[in-house]
């Protein structure tokens, strides 16, 4: 039996996206990269650096980037010890790679799930182009419009696909989580556990338990969880004369160009748009931000930011603890251990 051990190496290049998390609990596809590791590898033992002491002689070990793209060639080495593994590996690096690289995971991630297993059947009213779609057991699906020739289509236990909606794989609507009426989605996208989603959203990942609701424009985005996006919020995911996009870096405190055409917003957790906010192409939005404001919002915007100023920590708390309530949910300590660390190094 192989035991993977995912290190933790602080990537500020990752943020917002792992101010929160570990990498390996970073959506992409259908699964979280750990989810995939288990999937790919029958009997494999997944466990974080951080809480796997182990004997440095005992063999079965494999090291690994908890960034790095699961593979199963890279557990395959009989010589897979205590020593990290050279094979090459694909790693997500920035988070924009994460709607970058969705369209191949999602289809990747729709064969490993479902192969060998039944869907349940397409509803009478539900207009299905194409075969490739799967709908677990508990979905509700009513009067919509799908068309997976351009993609595989996962709809997830206990979701909900409202009348009126249309969609395009490559999509993955996740466990519990809503399409509204008369949503458009567009390929390549990823709505996460928990979610209510509307209005227009195209190549874009919602990690889960977050809202986007109403009408709006979202695309080529990563949301983290626990978000929302009040009516009328839209994303510039292209600048107007349709040159490279520059993106701020958090490590150097300054803009730099990644080489990027497309990019519309990448949102940390626990962040709040208000109604009929704007975007800017290319925004980085920290954790427990409130984002408000006239005209275009500014490209980046600080974790615990209110408007303009800072948050207050405990008030950032409760308004935190009031959103989890809609969901059934509530803040661990653990969680809230994690907030405080990052409030006070802001």
């Amino acid at each position: 039996m192989i035991k993977l051990v995912l290190e933790q190496h602080k990537n500020d290049n990752l943020f917002p996206i792992t101010l929160t998390r570990s990498a390996a609990d970073i959506r992409l596809g259908i699964l979280t990269l750990r989810e995939k590791w288990i999937c790919l590898v029958q009997g494999l033992t997944v466990a974080d650096d951080r809480l796997a002491p182990h004997n440095e002689q005992e063999t079965g070990i494999v090291h690994l980037d908890a960034a790095t793209i699961p593979d199963a060639v890279l557990l395959a080495s009989p010589e897979a010890n205590s020593k990290p593994q050279t094979t090459p590996a694909r790693k997500i690096t920035y988070p924009w790679e994460i709607f970058q690289l969705n369209d191949a995971e999602l289809r990747r991630d729709f064969d490993l799930i479902t192969r060998g297993r039944r869907s349940a059947p397409v509803p009478d009213t539900v207009s299905v182009k194409g075969s490739a779609i799967f709908i677990e057991s508990g979905a509700k699906l009513s009067h919509c419009v799908i068309n997976t020739e351009t993609g595989p289509v996962y709809i997830g236990a206990d979701t909900e696909i409202m009348e009126g909606s249309l969609i395009r794989g490559p999509f993955a609507l996740c466990r519990g989580s809503v399409v509204k009426m008369g949503a458009k989605i567009y390929g390549a996208t990823t709505i996460g556990p928990g979610c209510v989603v509307g209005g227009e959203i195209k190549n874009s990942v919602i990690f889960g338990y977050s809202n986007k609701s109403h009408d709006g424009y979202l695309g080529d985005s990563v949301i983290g969880e626990w978000c929302n996006f009040g009516a009328g919020t839209t994303t510039s995911n292209m600048k107007n004369n349709a040159g490279d996009l520059k993106m701020w870096d958090v490590h150097r405190g300054e803009y730099w160009s990644p080489g990027l055409k497309k990019c519309g917003l990448i949102m940390g957790d626990y962040s709040r748009a208000a109604i009929n906010t704007s975007f800017n192409t290319g925004s980085i939005v920290g954790v427990s931000a409130n984002v408000f404001g006239e005209g275009l919002i500014p490209k980046f915007i600080p974790s615990f930011s209110w408007g303009n100023q800072r948050y207050k920590y405990e008030k950032a708390l409760a308004d935190i603890e009031n959103w989890k309530k809609l969901k059934q949910s509530s803040l661990s300590e653990k969680e809230k251990t994690g907030l405080k660390l990052i409030f006070e190094q802001i």
